[in-house]
């Protein structure tokens, strides 16, 4: 079962973005703006980013396909990103297929693995703290969606 953060804790740092300090939080945090996708009103979720380039960045669902804000992008994909270089940068996301989620999980474990056994110990999901090799159905639980920048604001990135 995996463990539920508590709200207040993970709203606490859209001020800090809203606010234009999201590089306090560092490269592994970003704050995406979503629709709802019942309401259609603005959603703002914080989370954890496993891999950036220029392009864009590739967070992960820590609660799975029942996470609201990934209903809500499912259901639209236009978003827009803060990070610590951005602020409303607009985007598109797209949830990557299975396998792609797994081999993009398994090379963030391999090259962070502290900051992997911490988000593993968050949810409490054994498989990032314990695993080398991570199991096959570990993209079926944690999903990854890969946020692109708009193309004016892609060209604009310095390299990673």
């Amino acid at each position: 079962m995996t463990r539920r953060i508590p709200r207040w804790l993970a709203r606490a740092p859209i001020p800090l973005f809203r606010g234009g300090f999201g590089m306090l939080l560092g490269r592994r945090i970003a704050m995406i703006e979503h629709r709802g996708r019942i309401s259609g009103r603005t959603r703002h979720v914080v989370l954890e980013v496993l891999e950036h380039d220029r392009s864009g960045l590739t967070v992960v669902s820590g609660y799975g396909h029942s996470a609201q804000w990934f209903r809500n992008i499912a259901a639209n994909p236009q978003v827009r990103v803060w990070t610590g270089r951005h602020r409303a940068a607009p985007a598109t996301a797209e949830i990557l297929a299975p396998d792609e989620s797994r081999e993009r999980l398994q090379r963030y474990v391999d090259r962070h693995p502290k900051p992997a056994a911490r988000l593993g110990r968050i949810l409490s999901i054994d498989d990032l703290t314990t695993c080398r090799s991570l199991p096959p159905d570990v993209a079926a639980r944690l999903p990854l969606v890969t946020i692109r920048y708009a193309p004016d604001v892609a060209k604009h990135q310095p390299p990673s």
